[in-house]
């Protein structure tokens, strides 16, 4: 059976990162065009390849692009996926409003679609003609909150190789104080382990410190507890290998981000690697500055 050609097509709102998530799909190997008329996508995946001729494209387009029109793009991605020789799929980058005003006054660029006008007008228009867009797209990234590195961490583990023995996994702390991270599939809380914040010598290190992982591994829950997690993990991940997803992102919290979770992520993320498999991990908040309010309002335990 001949491999259908792969094309992902990446659209949403202008400022909203598609410059990024095409530069991270090209370091993933992917072949990438920018601001590809319409008309000629059909011409480029049916063009001979050179060099690696399974390689998956990726092609920007979007409101300013010439000939683009939503119906006509639905109905062109519908029937070349009908067709059987194409998988086609499409990536939305939506962003909130302020949050892509603030972006183009800070860059100093125009919208494309507003030229001559406040930045403002140009993202209500295109937010009007691409909504249809977005909800028939079959992936959608908002990117309000995310950066850069985020967002391009969020697309390796959505369209990088699965790994051959599972989902591509990523392991990664956080802190509920600054929000539960947007794209996690699994959320473990860790508040109710002790906390190195409130001892004054360890306050200033980071749970990737000996001193701080021993004082939070003499926690009379702790080795039960994350065991059970462990546990629980190695259950779930061949049952999602079998329903076939390919990621999964493990998120591991505490109050701050920078001890209990940072720790206990990186144990589980070793713990993985032991039984076989690839976990990318990351630590969310890891460089930020401590503040007794938070942990004081938000800490289950002191």
């Amino acid at each position: 059976m001949t491999e259908r050609a792969r094309m992902l097509l990446v659209t949403g709102m202008s400022g909203a990162g598609k410059l990024t998530v095409l530069r991270t799909l090209e370091d993933l190997g992917w072949e990438v065009v920018d601001n590809l008329p319409l008309n000629m996508v059909r011409g480029l995946l049916d063009a001979p390849r050179s060099g690696n001729a399974s390689r998956s494209v990726a092609v920007s387009l979007g409101a300013h692009t010439r000939g683009f029109d939503t119906g006509r793009l639905i109905d062109l991605v519908t029937e070349l996926n009908d067709g059987g020789e194409h998988d086609v799929g499409t990536l939305f980058l939506d962003c909130d409003t302020p949050e892509l005003e603030r972006r183009y006054s800070e860059t100093r660029r125009r919208h494309p679609l507003a030229l001559d006008r406040p930045a403002a007008d140009g993202i209500a228009h295109e937010r009007d003609l691409l909504q249809s867009l977005k909800g028939w797209a079959n992936r959608l990234i908002d990117t309000t909150g995310l950066k850069a590195n985020e967002l391009q961490q969020d697309v390796r583990v959505s369209f990088g190789l699965a790994d051959a023995n599972g989902p591509t996994l990523s392991v990664l702390s956080f802190g509920f104080s600054r929000g539960l991270p947007r794209n996690a599939d699994l959320v473990f809380d860790m508040r109710f382990l002790r906390n190195p914040h409130w001892v004054p010598d360890l306050r200033p290190g980071t749970g990737l410190d000996p001193a701080i992982a021993a004082y939070v591994m003499g926690d009379p829950t702790y080795e039960e507890a994350v065991s059970r997690i462990e546990a629980l993990l190695l259950v779930l991940l061949p049952r999602y290998q079998a329903e076939g997803k390919a990621y999964l992102t493990i998120a591991i919290g505490c109050t701050g981000g920078r001890h209990r979770s940072v720790h206990v992520a990186d144990r589980i993320a070793r713990r993985l690697r032991a039984a076989g498999f690839s976990p990318t991990l990351s630590h969310r908040d890891l460089k930020a500055a401590s503040q007794d309010s938070l942990e004081r309002s938000q800490s289950v335990t002191p």
